[in-house]
């Protein structure tokens, strides 16, 4: 069965680690240490050709030298590993527990794109084009209104408000945050 368009990405698989079967992963969810649980059935996306399973279910998770390291009950090996390379893991809304909602709030891309990027006056000054998840912290692409891409830290003293029903963020830019790219 396909995955639905809902489907929530939380993880791009990297290279390899070890001969045991482990991979490396770009994660692309707000708490790893929650949605990593072994057990979880991921829905996969693949190149086409790859034989990489539909579904894989996660048999370990680790992190190592800040790089997350995920094994899967039906990848026995490295051989199996390396044919997983640059495969979307995704979960269903549904899946995730209620309590994780709850517990903080946390932003998906797909929450955030199309959002419409104000200054805490009130004055548009772009729109959400993506989400850059980073090992210290996560960044908002802003397409401006002059038509340049910049990335906003996603960080509380910057990004002050996130209102999805409003369709807008406040953004609390310091002093020269959009002129870095200008030469």
């Amino acid at each position: 069965m396909p995955r639905s368009t809902d489907s929530l990405l939380i993880a791009r698989i990297g290279k390899p680690h070890g001969l045991g079967g482990e991979v490396t992963v770009q994660t692309h969810t707000d708490d790893p240490e929650r949605r990593f649980v072994p057990g979880r059935v991921f829905d996969t996306e693949a190149e086409p050709g790859t034989g990489v399973p539909r579904v894989l279910t996660l048999s370990s998770a680790r992190k190592h030298q800040q790089t997350w390291l995920l094994g899967f009950a039906e990848i026995p090996d490295r051989t199996g590993a390396e044919s997983l390379r640059g495969t979307r893991l995704f979960v269903e809304p549904t899946e995730l527990d209620a309590a994780e909602d709850d517990d903080e709030e946390g932003w998906y891309e797909h929450d955030l794109v199309g959002l419409v990027v104000v200054d805490p006056a009130g004055d548009e000054l772009g729109k959400v084009t993506g989400l850059v998840v980073g090992a210290a912290q996560d960044l908002l692409e802003v397409r401006l209104t002059g038509g340049r891409d910049a990335l906003v830290p996603f960080v509380e003293a910057i990004v002050t408000d996130v209102d999805t029903e409003a369709g807008r963020v406040v953004v609390d830019a310091p002093a020269g945050l959009f002129d870095l790219d200008e030469s």
